[in-house]
């Protein structure tokens, strides 16, 4: 039980005279129960539970009903999530499989990791990049460049333990990056002369982008 709960619980103890009795006991739906609509998100039903304890905890049989249609509703939330989940993924497995050939053969070598995963590797090159852009005045970004390159290797060899295909990967993660940013960038010029940086510092950076989809989707 929360603290919150103990507060006015505490509090409700001093009132004099018998507990209210919570009116939606015997309500077998527990969003009718609880007293939200259908489509309520988790946390006005989280209010809707802190409202009516703080109105009918000191009875217990109420107390236990809503308790009872909080769980309920929270309960059937993450089996609907879960089960989208499953079928999203049963969906993109039918469709794969319908698909030809050469679909299938890339698709062989994506994985998705776990979204932890995936934003702990965007945050270390977004710290890359901030790091290229910080130390411009002083040089090219080289160094930053080499560092990204040997963690995107480190990464794609801690998943597909070759190291011969994590250097494959890698390099050539880093030339599609680098040659599509030097044709690209060249051609925002006017954007990218309202920036601080150069020409490199920019492919650097496009660079980041495709060496992290390969250190965090390739196998």
């Amino acid at each position: 039980m929360d603290a919150s709960f103990s507060s006015s619980e505490a509090d409700a103890d001093e009132i004099p005279g018998p507990p209210p009795v919570f009116n939606r006991i015997y309500v077998r739906d527990p969003h009718k129960r609880l007293g939200v609509s259908y489509d309520a998100s988790e946390m006005e039903v989280e209010e809707a539970r802190s409202f009516l304890l703080s109105q009918y905890g000191r009875h217990e049989r109420s107390r236990e009903a809503i308790e009872d249609a909080h769980d309920r509703i929270i309960f059937e939330s993450f089996r609907v999530r879960k089960r989208s989940k499953i079928n999203l993924k049963t969906n993109l497995k039918k469709k794969l499989d319908e698909s030809p050939p050469w679909v299938r053969k890339l698709a062989s070598f994506v994985e998705i990791p776990k979204s932890t995963i995936i934003l702990q590797r965007a945050a270390l090159y977004a710290a890359i990049g901030v790091w290229s852009v910080m130390n411009a005045a002083e040089g090219g970004p080289a160094f930053q460049v080499f560092v990204a390159l040997g963690c995107c290797i480190y990464f794609i060899n801690d998943r597909v333990k070759s190291l011969s295909r994590a250097f494959i990967l890698g390099l050539g993660s880093l030339f599609i990056g680098w040659t599509l940013g030097s044709l690209v960038i060249p051609s925002l010029s006017v954007s990218v002369s309202l920036q601080r940086g150069s020409l490199e510092l920019f492919t650097a950076l496009s660079s980041y982008v495709f060496l992290w989809v390969a250190c965090t989707f390739l196998k």
